[in-house]
């Protein structure tokens, strides 16, 4: 079976999801929605760095509304935290799914029950008008913290706590627009208060998102989940690939989600990110690690190298995913609903 697929946006990881879906059979890009009218007019597959394709981008996104296509891979920064529109992308994925698309995307939602009622029924409701199924994915969330904890509890005869930790060091992220617009790095700690509002609103919902369903996936039923930060600045001026940090500025973050049962952290996610490895001494140190305490005690070390392209990790889990949510019912599907995500076609060649 052949897919025809939209791609919504072109930034770092919209890229690597067109050269995915170019290399994959099966698969046939139709479309590239871009932001800027700087890219609108270009061929998607020189913005992507591989030659024409053949397939022109645009910025008319009620031409693509209106056109006809199984999947739109939907990939933009954030609107909850980046956009002038705090709910854009909600619409836009909404729209997608009235209009008869599938929806698979990169930027929240990956449990909308989370949100409350009215979204999650929004969601479906626009899934059953169009007959189209939604997802949402990513690395972590939406395999790291929460994919590999529900595989891993399979071989488990009692489960005590799942304990997630991701620790980063960005002084070589490239992208300013993630680590200073988005993330609130290099703010000082009065402006980022005001700065990362949404940010935070966000981040605190996609970590709940992930940690509910854990909980649900193991038919455990929390209390609350409970949301822990802390901030270190910066003591000298420092140069990051993003550009430079200032003195006294923001350049490390530790979170905290934990979902609580009687009193007891039960799922806890922790996330310790650096600008530099002098930042937050006090912060743990050490790699990403996926710790269950209880019969048997696990622990998943990631190690120095676990992947060397976290950004197409992040988009390749969607485009993987591209067969199992075509062939869904329609609605919310999350994984807990679809079978294992696996790179069908990836290996073939």
């Amino acid at each position: 079976m052949s897919y025809r697929i939209i791609q919504w946006s072109s930034g770092n990881v919209g890229k690597h999801a067109i050269v995915t879906i170019a290399g994959r059979e099966g698969m046939e890009l139709v479309a590239l929605y871009v932001y800027s009218d700087e890219k609108s007019g270009n061929d998607a597959g020189t913005i992507a760095g591989i030659g024409s394709l053949g397939v022109m981008a645009t910025n008319d996104r009620e031409r693509l509304l209106a056109s006809e296509a199984d999947c739109v891979i939907h990939t933009p920064l954030p609107s909850l935290v980046y956009g002038e529109a705090p709910d854009e992308d909600l619409e836009t994925i909404c729209a997608l799914l009235a209009s008869g698309k599938n929806v698979i995307t990169t930027v929240g939602y990956m449990y909308p029950k989370v949100h409350g009622e009215a979204l999650e029924a929004r969601i479906e409701q626009a899934c059953e008008h169009g007959g189209s199924s939604f997802h949402s994915t990513g690395v972590n969330p939406g395999w790291m913290g929460d994919m590999l904890p529900l595989v891993m509890s399979g071989i488990c005869q009692r489960l005590d706590q799942i304990y997630v930790q991701e620790i980063t060091n960005f002084e070589f992220y490239p992208s300013p627009s993630v680590i200073f617009d988005m993330m609130g790095f290099g703010c000082s700690p009065e402006d980022f208060e005001n700065h990362a509002a949404r940010y935070t609103n966000w981040l605190n919902g996609l970590f709940r998102e992930s940690i509910q369903m854990v909980a649900d996936g193991l038919e455990l039923e929390l209390d609350s989940i409970t949301v822990h930060s802390e901030f270190e600045v910066s003591t000298r001026a420092m140069k990051i690939a993003a550009g430079d940090v200032a003195s006294g500025t923001i350049a490390g973050q530790r979170w905290e989600w934990a979902g609580m049962v009687n009193g007891e952290k039960r799922i806890v996610h922790e996330t310790v990110w650096r600008l530099h490895e002098a930042i937050g001494d006090q912060w743990p140190r050490g790699r990403h690690s996926v710790k269950i305490e209880g019969s048997p005690n696990m622990f998943l070390d990631f190690g120095d190298q676990w992947n060397d392209d976290v950004l197409l990790s992040t988009a390749v889990h969607a485009v993987n995913a591209i067969p199992f949510v075509c062939e869904a019912k329609p609605g919310i599907r999350t994984l807990l609903d679809l079978p294992m995500i696996t790179a069908r076609g990836g290996a073939s060649g």
